[in-house]
């Protein structure tokens, strides 16, 4: 199918998206196009720029509450473009699939959420309180100058949201079942533990800080941290990288650097998680540096106004029970949620992100409109 022929509104501006090589942080245009289609509906815009990362705020009303819409433009790299089927930047629809890099992270989100807004707004022009968007084209890189930055501008005036629905793909089978009211917070570290370096054949005359730090590193994968709760599963912690070694095979090495991270339930806070690490590294009497990285808190949006609404939309549009999960990575819901706004991650399946050949069924994209529309009504008339 192409891109002129039969396409409802949202998969024509999915198509119009997913079109632009926004490769993080590129925006390549596509908050100029979600500006222009907002700003003929009676938003107010402000174009946001940081660093080299472009942002926009925009919102339709003056008064409280606040339904805000949250995402991204950028999507991360394609990978080798002669391995997918389709070229990544050139949107089909093939056997009733839409295919293109972002169309489930999450331009196809995004797409939902403006032609959502315009036919809400056609049909309740007066409509309670305020909508708002909060978009950045830095998601998907380093997430140092987007969403995080326009959170600081809108604290430092004390504006706030009262519910925010990010895009995120949070669905499993089918668009709705899963509703992300929650993320696991994430922990990091560089721990560089110092020997001394010498001869492998004198090792009397060195100390090796890769012996040294393997049995603190086992009792740290032993250590039962949590429970977890309701909610959250139990506090994981994981090494990912360990590099230690000067490249010969007969010397030991001066140091070793180990990077760890942990994923952390409301039953642990960041300064628990140091001091029992700490506490474990010293009953090993290592020779250390640790350097933490607070990569995003633990937050829980419980049952209430927003979750219903969802609950109800989803039933409405879908025929769906939908559930509440607070699995999988970080998400830009953790700039967000600390400001005391209720969130959740509401999107379309998340089988094929980051993958070759990124699809959705391209039918889900008007379901998720009929989402997004169902919330609005149910929080703002």
């Amino acid at each position: 199918m192409s891109a002129a022929e039969t396409l409802s509104p949202t998969l024509q501006l999915a198509f119009d998206l997913i079109s632009r090589r926004s490769v993080t942080p590129e925006d390549s245009g596509c908050q100029a196009l979600m500006i222009a289609r907002l700003e003929a509906i009676g938003f107010t815009v402000e174009r946001l720029r940081f660093d080299n990362v472009d942002n926009f705020w925009a919102r339709r009303g003056t008064e409280a509450p606040v339904l805000a819409f949250a995402g991204h433009t950028d999507v991360v790299p394609t990978g080798p473009e002669e391995k997918w089927q389709h070229p990544p930047f050139e949107p089909c629809i093939v056997d009733g699939k839409l295919y293109g890099r972002g169309a489930a992270d999450m331009k196809g989100s995004l797409a939902s959420m403006v032609v959502a807004c315009e036919q809400f707004v056609a049909e309740h022009p007066t409509h309670q309180g305020s909508i708002a968007f909060l978009i950045t084209s830095d998601e998907e890189g380093v997430a140092t100058h987007g969403t995080v930055k326009v959170v600081e501008h809108l604290e430092a005036r004390n504006e706030k949201m009262t519910w925010c629905i990010v895009g995120e793909p949070s669905s499993t089978h089918h668009t709705g079942d899963i509703i992300k009211n929650g993320r696991r917070g994430s922990l990091g570290c560089k721990l560089i533990v110092k020997g001394v370096q010498g001869h492998v054949a004198y090792p009397h005359l060195a100390r090796n800080p890769i012996h040294e730090v393997a049995p603190a590193l086992a009792a740290l994968s032993a250590e039962h941290w949590d429970h977890g709760n309701e909610y959250f599963p139990a506090t994981s912690f994981q090494i990912s990288n360990i590099n230690g070694g000067t490249g010969a095979t007969n010397v030991i090495p001066g140091a070793v650097e180990v990077v760890f991270n942990f994923r952390f339930s409301t039953e642990q806070t960041v300064e628990t998680l140091q001091q029992r690490t700490q506490a474990i590294l010293a009953a090993h009497h290592l020779d250390y540096d640790a350097h933490w990285t607070v990569n995003g808190l633990p937050f829980l949006t419980e049952e209430g106004a927003l979750v219903s609404a969802c609950r109800g939309a989803i039933k409405a549009a879908t025929g769906i029970e939908t559930e509440l999960s607070t699995s999988g990575g970080t998400s830009d819901g953790r700039f967000i949620a600390p400001t005391g706004t209720q969130v959740v991650e509401l999107g379309p399946c998340n089988a094929t992100i980051h993958k070759v050949n990124e699809h959705i069924e391209a039918a889900d994209l008007d379901k998720l409109t009929g989402i997004y529309q169902g919330i609005l009504a149910r929080l703002l008339t």
